[in-house]
């Protein structure tokens, strides 16, 4: 695209109202965005945008005066047939760069890009972290999450906002909370207020509420905001903050507030890392809270839920983690959580502050996971990727109740069939692999039965796919022991993308996640080694992009 040609076509036709001066542009908008130069050679500085005469958005950009490393976007139509002024107080030598279209710069290669994940979620522009407001509500699961829209880096906190209708194909939707007086979006939930008790719901339409945190030099406050059209415009209470705790803590971390209803008393429960652990507290009306408890030994972005064991609705515990996944399993009575184990975990790599999504139907009754995926994509204008939705499940071990993860069913909707094979030598199998070693997307199922080997695995231009050390009972480095003490076998459900790698071993009973990452001197493509091991099985299948209409 020739965005020099595209400017000049663009500047002859906004209509522009007084000077432009070194620090302020002025134009009325007629398009969807404004598209904006970034340069990571330049210093970060406060961008503002005002209509008749008050600010409307405030942000840190790297403003580009000669050629951008790459394009982000502003949404602006909202303000359509208005005049907008826009200030900068860096380097205001890119300002004539700005243009604004009905679509964002690099949109004709969009989701095509080279380092594009194809089936798991990005972001068109900019910077992700922790998944927030997971929720699914008529018909759509709700995915929102910590974003920078101005940059690749991490700050100017929002909510982003994507929707699907299967967890596989996802909708980019406009940006949900923007950063306001309180401080900008840190991460939260959502719940749906059927019982009306916050008084937001319209008729017979009850409110979306977000419960989050914003963050500010000072302090970090919880607050609330509600939606009543499927989470697509959102107002802010206006008695923000609902829960002040520094003074409590004596302590700036109080964050990233989970929310949900707890039919046997009646009430909404917070849980919310503060200081060195969760605390719970308890509302009536998501707006006036009570503390009830704390456990320390957690860290951010806490995540509390029941669930059966072995699928026995009368059994049931509760599991409790934090950012990191590290989990207890304990009771629940509506204020305290009792941990009974742990700390256990059963995930470990990239994955960090993943989240459970509310308001799954009963007739599901999943317990579905979302976790950020802590991975770059060279040269491309996002970072950061959700990892692929997983459903959570307890189950009985030989070392006690444990939480297993597998990928979710909707998954296979995406695969096509290339192969499956039985009773495999490594090198045969190696073989079969070859064709797919270039391949984007691809979903490996495999056991692998060692002889007298210590070690066995999968590699793919020398990455460790797999490295299970028998002696040593390490998958990958990490210690694993399997469900039978006296097994020669070990199965993974490998799944790979072009920038990632999650691997399922045994069933779900641990996983792991990394950055696909090729040594550029080696040429051996997938190659199973070990000594004299064999291949139990091998399946082979292709997946399509979620960005195929």
């Amino acid at each position: 695209m020739n965005y020099g040609k595209l400017l000049t076509l663009l500047v002859m036709a906004f209509t522009l109202s007084g000077s432009m001066n070194a620090e302020d542009l002025t134009l009325k908008i007629t398009k969807k965005y404004l598209n904006l130069p970034v340069s990571h050679q330049k210093e970060r500085a406060v961008m503002t945008l005002a209509v008749d005469g008050k600010p409307v958005h405030s942000f840190d950009i790297r403003l580009a005066s000669a050629e951008p490393d790459y394009w982000v976007f502003c949404d602006v139509s909202s303000f359509k047939g208005k005049q907008i002024k826009i200030s900068y107080r860096g380097d205001a030598a890119g300002m004539d760069k700005i243009y604004q279209a009905d679509e964002i710069a690099g949109q004709d290669s969009l989701y095509k890009e080279t380092n594009r994940p194809q089936i798991h979620y990005t972001q068109r522009r900019g910077w992700n972290n922790d998944p927030n407001g997971l929720i699914y509500y008529e018909g759509e699961y709700h995915l929102f999450y910590q974003h920078n829209p101005y940059e690749r880096d991490w700050g100017n906190m929002h909510w982003g906002h994507a929707v699907s209708k299967d967890l596989i194909h996802w909708e980019e939707l406009p940006i949900a909370l923007f950063p306001d007086e309180h401080g900008t979006m840190f991460s939260g939930s959502a719940v749906i207020d059927y019982k009306n008790t916050a008084g937001f719901n319209k008729g017979n339409i009850p409110a979306m509420v977000a419960v989050y945190t914003a963050d500010s030099p000072e302090k970090q406050v919880q607050c609330i905001a509600y939606s009543l059209d499927k989470g697509r415009t959102w107002t802010k209470y206006d008695g923000n903050p609902v829960v002040d705790s520094k003074a409590k803590w004596n302590s700036h971390d109080t964050r990233d507030p989970k929310v949900f209803w707890y039919e046997p008393t009646g009430k909404w429960v917070m849980v919310l890392n503060e200081r060195d652990g969760h605390s719970i507290y308890n509302s009536d009306d998501l707006k006036h809270w009570t503390f009830e408890s704390h456990i320390t030994g957690f860290w951010e972005c806490p995540e509390l839920f029941e669930l059966p064991v072995d699928g026995v609705t009368g059994n049931k515990k509760w599991v409790m983690y934090g950012a990191s996944g590290t989990y207890m399993i304990g009771s629940f009575d509506g204020r305290t959580f009792v941990p009974e184990s742990g700390k256990h975990y059963y995930s470990t790599g990239t994955i960090y502050a993943a989240q459970t999504f509310t308001n799954i139907p009963s007739g599901d009754g999943r317990r579905i996971q979302i976790g950020w995926g802590r991975i770059s994509h060279p040269g491309m204008p996002f970072n950061g990727t959700m990892l692929l939705p997983t459903v959570l499940s307890l189950r009985t071990t030989k070392d006690g109740i444990r939480l297993f993860s597998e990928p979710i069913k909707e998954l296979e909707a995406l695969q096509i069939a290339k192969g499956q094979w039985k009773d495999l030598s490594a090198e045969k199998a190696g073989e079969l692999l070859q064709p797919y070693n270039h391949t984007g997307s691809l979903r490996i199922r495999t056991t692998l039965s060692l002889s007298h080997a210590t070690n066995a695995g999968l590699s793919l231009y020398g990455q460790n796919l797999l490295d299970y050390d028998m002696n040593f009972n390490k998958v990958n480095g990490v210690f694993y022991s399997p469900e039978d003490m006296t097994s020669m076998e070990i199965s993974v459900d490998i799944i790979l993308d072009r920038t990632s790698v999650e691997v399922f071993v045994d069933g779900g009973a641990y996983s792991y996640s990394m950055e696909r990452r090729a040594d550029s001197n080696n040429k051996d493509g997938f190659r199973f080694w070990g000594n004299n091991i064999q291949v139990k099985n091998l399946e082979v299948y292709e997946l399509q992009s979620i960005w195929n209409k």
